[in-house]
């Protein structure tokens, strides 16, 4: 489908197929109940590139306004739409959020970056290098996950929302966690896979290839 021949009202969310940062925008749509209009692109389509100088995905564009970083796409449906919050409205709490926001940006999703663009010309070393870092902060870590039904929280999150997408495509990243070490988050996982939103925000590409995970 051409990009110039999409709807100009409401939102339309330019998305890939399968994508974790594409995934968590879908994922926040369908937490919050927000209706639009979905198109699937590859990054490198051209129509994509007439539109944002980066050829990023996602990208969400509402009017007139055009938006194609994920953590600002995620912070303006939040703003934009107040059913459902997943931010925090507290400054200090909201600020914490952002923090883990940019670490987990940093780090996990850095990794997962190394493992799953162009997995076929990838260095073999530093894709072993990229699951064993990533195997071991997750092992390390999985005590985060115990305390707490959602990610450091009572309650769902936009970090649920973030990281979700990422732990569905481990076994992808030729990552096993060992099941007596990561219980937790194990567990963790099986909690947000199985809702609604979340399989909702899945693509037809995306529910066939990680079914497996999918509670049926």
């Amino acid at each position: 489908m051409s990009l110039e021949n999409t709807p100009v009202q409401g939102i339309t969310l330019y998305s890939h197929a399968d994508d974790f940062r594409s995934h968590w925008i879908r994922f926040l749509l369908a937490e919050k109940q927000i209706k639009y209009h979905l198109v699937l692109v590859d990054h490198e389509d051209e129509d994509l590139a007439s539109l944002n100088p980066y050829n990023q995905l996602p990208m969400l564009v509402e009017q007139d306004l055009k938006l194609f970083n994920t953590v600002i796409i995620s912070e303006y449906i939040d703003d934009r739409y107040r059913q459902n919050k997943l931010y925090a409205d507290a400054p200090a709490s909201r600020a914490e959020q952002r923090q883990y926001i940019w670490r987990l940006e940093q780090d996990w999703l850095r990794l997962a970056d190394i493992m799953l663009k162009h997995p076929d010309s990838m260095d073999e070393q530093a894709k072993t290098r990229a699951q064993k870092e990533l195997r071991d902060t997750l092992i390390s870590l999985t005590p985060l996950f115990q305390h707490y039904p959602y990610f450091m929280s009572e309650t769902f999150t936009i970090l649920d929302c973030m990281l979700a997408p990422i732990f569905l495509r481990l076994k992808q990243m030729g990552i096993d966690l060992p099941v007596q070490q990561c219980r937790p988050l194990l567990l963790y996982c099986q909690r947000i896979f199985s809702r609604p939103a979340f399989i909702k925000s899945m693509t037809m590409q995306e529910k066939n290839r990680y079914s497996e995970f999918l509670v049926h």
